[in-house]
């Protein structure tokens, strides 16, 4: 008698042809790449069929691989809306949240919103992944998260909902400042961006919203942005600024604070707009537990 074939087996397959690499897909579920192996090799064995073939970059689909892998997709789906069903017909929702966060949970609101959700949902469990913009957004192309926070442009929140196939809630408004250590006010205060792009600066990883907002403002000035030293961390940033060693962005409700409190300098001519933002991916906008958490937002943010 054949074995049936398990949803994980089925799982294995569709993420190792998404990532295009078992290792890849060994992240995403969180699992060791013996064990993908494992599951594909038993899909194959059940079926008969051949789904991968080795190359010098990972895997590629084989013709029966690719022919198979929507019906793949659509065996997934239909137990996710079956389990979806399941909970509407309980009349409760629960299930796993992966949420990405950013920055501090202060700014994000996070303690507010989580105990929200719990009083509403108490079947919900949350799983809180920390990093930076663009690192949240990679986790929810890859499914490795179900929302996240994110930080951008105002004016570029549209055109990446539309190329990333994500929902998302605008949350608020805020400015970023140019801050500076202590005794550069001369240097900064009413600097224009081609004089500040000489200074030295903080620079930020290119998954980072500073990276970001500030590359794409001084390549409209077209100029270079003097970076010295490299951080991932706000609160690494700012002891750099502290110690003197260069400029960066800042909130400016932090800017202020520091202004006051260290005497940090600020370049007043300057501030740069940017919002934060939830997005989950469109595939995940219809689970019960991201409806949830979105309508959450509103009695958190308003």
């Amino acid at each position: 008698m054949k074995r049936v074939t398990s949803l994980n087996s089925i799982l294995a397959f569709v993420t190792v042809a998404r990532e295009g690499s078992v290792s890849r897909a060994a992240e995403v579920l969180n699992l060791t790449q013996p064990a993908i192996s494992h599951q594909i090799k038993r899909l194959g064995e059940e079926t008969g069929v051949s789904f991968f073939k080795r190359t010098p970059h990972g895997v590629e689909l084989t013709r029966d691989g690719a022919a198979l892998l929507p019906k793949a997709e659509s065996v997934l789906s239909a137990m996710a809306d079956f389990r979806q069903s399941a909970s509407r017909q309980i009349g409760e929702i629960s299930g796993a949240l992966r949420i990405g966060t950013i920055v501090d949970p202060e700014f994000i609101r996070l303690g507010p919103l989580l105990n929200q959700l719990g009083e509403a949902h108490p079947g919900i469990t949350t799983e809180l992944v920390h990093g930076i913009s663009g690192e949240v957004l990679e986790k929810l192309r890859r499914g490795q998260i179900d929302a996240g926070f994110y930080l951008a442009a105002p004016e570029a929140v549209d055109a990446l909902v539309s190329a990333e196939r994500m929902r998302s809630r605008v949350l608020v408004m805020f400015n970023y400042r140019i801050i500076a250590p202590a005794g550069w006010e001369t240097r900064v205060s009413n600097a224009d961006w081609r004089d500040l792009a000489r200074l030295p600066w903080i620079g930020t990883s290119a998954a980072s919203v500073h990276n970001r907002l500030l590359r794409r403002i001084f390549s409209k000035h077209g100029c270079t942005q003097n970076v010295v030293a490299l951080v991932d961390h706000e609160a690494s940033m700012l002891e750099m600024v502290r110690a003197g060693v260069g400029l960066c962005l800042c909130r400016e409700s932090i800017a202020r604070a520091q202004q006051m409190s260290c005497g940090l300098s600020i370049c007043e001519s300057h501030s740069v707009p940017a919002c934060l933002v939830m997005l989950s991916a469109e595939s995940r906008s219809s689970s019960p537990v991201v409806a949830a958490l979105f309508k959450q937002l509103n009695a958190v943010w308003g």
